[in-house]
């Protein structure tokens, strides 16, 4: 519904997004990039690397459902990232709708509503009829003041990798979320062991832009590798500069895994496993 109504509706002909992040702009008051995590491995993925790239998580709670098994985990890993937390509480539209069941679940789990006295924002919303986006994305912002959430554009670019592929057409692309300084066509990025000169980039609206700040996602073209998700990226001086650290962790990363090859086949314990397999 967000994406539906603060994103594609301005665009000519309904462009449907291709990247999972993408900007809302709230006029007057700033944006919020959403990330659509595809499914909780992803993001103890990018947790694992050390990337922490969300900072506050949104919770969906169907009104009608309550607490799922899958929104345990789910509370578990924003706990694990250490990130902030607000609810909001899905499809109040419905007949069926117990805001109050889901409460109660929630203050079991240690997620004391705001209303109850506890720290948690809990927001009602319907996908169906809007209620509630707006006050949703409104606390977004108010949580990021809170936070004190800040980055600076006038330096180089930094940020983390959220999704990559290979295309027919444009060879590698990812897509990357700027955390820091501005990121140009023309830019020399290095990220893990690849290098590559940032030849174009496109919103989430699959528009051409030439240079994003803090806080946006976009899909680069122009690299020589495929990166994993949670790959941090920095920006590089020049293109000899990024090579020599490029090569640099390619190298630590062979011999990495050389080591962990010897390592596995001279314990005596992968001996007896592999004879028993």
């Amino acid at each position: 519904t967000i994406r539906k109504t603060h994103v594609a509706d301005k665009e000519a002909g309904r462009i449907t997004q291709h990247i999972g992040a993408y900007s809302v702009d709230i006029p007057g008051k700033g944006h919020v990039c959403f990330l659509d995590t595809p499914g909780h491995a992803a993001f103890t993925a990018m947790r694992a690397r050390g990337a922490n790239v969300t900072d506050v998580v949104v919770l969906v709670v169907a009104a009608d459902d309550g607490i799922m098994p899958q929104t345990v985990e789910a509370i578990d890993h924003a706990r694990a990232a250490g990130v902030g937390l607000v609810v909001a509480i899905n499809k109040v539209d419905l007949p069926s709708a117990n805001t109050m069941r889901v409460k109660k679940e929630l203050q079991k789990l240690d997620l004391t509503p705001e209303e109850w006295g506890g720290k948690t924002i809990c927001v009602e919303v319907s996908a169906k009829t809007q209620k509630g986006i707006p006050e949703l994305l409104e606390i977004l912002l108010l949580e990021s003041e809170i936070l004190e959430l800040k980055a600076n554009p006038n330096r180089s670019a930094e940020g983390t990798v959220l999704e990559s592929k290979l295309t027919k057409s444009h060879g590698h692309v990812a897509t990357v979320l700027v955390q820091n300084g501005t990121l140009r066509v023309g830019d020399v990025m290095v990220y893990g062991p690849f290098y590559g000169k940032v030849r174009a980039m496109h919103n989430d609206r699959g528009k051409s832009v030439k240079e994003v700040g803090p806080s946006y996602a976009v899909e680069i073209l122009g690299l020589s590798g495929a990166p994993n998700a949670g790959e941090v990226f920095s920006v590089a001086e020049d293109e000899k500069k990024a090579r020599k650290i490029a090569e640099k962790r390619a190298l630590e990363l062979r011999e990495k895994t050389l080591q962990g090859a010897m390592k596995k086949h001279i314990t005596l314990g992968g001996l007896y496993s592999q004879l028993k397999d």
